[in-house]
């Protein structure tokens, strides 16, 4: 099973890379569900650390449909990132319908340079996301970060299943939203899926927790 850690702060960070989780998506700001992080905290990771960082590219929070202004700092930021050794790039534009905006996230891909890039919950906000999941695959994304198109991943389980089974040969379905040691079984034996993601932040507390990321990884 492949996990994938999201950390918003530096602390959560250097947890998820010293612990057995198999990569780190880093961003900042979880009141928003993370934005762009800061690029020197990047750098810092990448001359510690040997395990593969994917970056958030979200210049604001809320909804997923940006300025022309906010669309190119999204630009910019894959290219400065790129160079700054971010092993990949997690992103996703909608448009006025809630629909994947083909145009400007194949731009955002194609300025990626083949790192691979991850559709990131956005998804879930579309009016279908089997539909949305079809341009994602056409557009060259490698991963979609998705809930089924719920709140969570636990209630989003039926479509996670039918994401599974309809589109692992093409694209990775990374179930998230919600995901913790008291549910990732559930989620393993009803969806098939074999790529999760989780803060592992626990109740009351602030920094992803190394023991939790470990019942995450071993559990059966």
């Amino acid at each position: 099973m492949f996990l994938e850690i999201a950390s918003f702060d530096i602390t959560s960070a250097e947890i998820a890379l010293n612990s057995i989780a198999d990569r780190l998506e880093f961003c900042a700001d979880v009141t928003t569900g993370g934005v762009t992080p800061d690029i020197t905290e990047l750098q810092y990771l990448k001359e510690k650390y040997e395990k593969p960082i994917h970056v958030m590219i979200r210049p604001v929070g809320g909804n997923f449909l940006y300025t022309n202004s906010e669309f190119l700092r999204m630009q910019k930021d894959i290219i400065r990132f790129s160079d700054a050794g971010a092993d990949g790039f997690v992103f996703g534009i909608l448009n006025e319908k809630q629909e994947v905006d083909e145009e400007k996230n194949r731009i955002l891909v194609g300025l990626a340079m083949g790192k691979p890039c991850v559709f990131h919950r956005a998804i879930d906000r579309t009016p279908d996301i089997f539909e949305a999941t079809e341009k994602i695959i056409e557009l060259g994304f490698k991963e979609i970060l998705t809930s089924g198109g719920k709140n969570s991943a636990v209630e989003g389980k039926e479509n996670l299943k039918k994401m599974v089974a309809d589109y692992s040969d093409d694209i990775k379905i990374l179930i998230g939203g919600g995901v913790r040691s008291n549910n990732i079984s559930e989620l393993k034996n009803m969806t098939n899926g074999k790529y999760f993601h989780s803060s592992a932040i626990l109740p009351y507390e602030s920094f992803a927790s190394a023991e939790e990321i470990k019942r995450l990884k071993l559990i059966n």
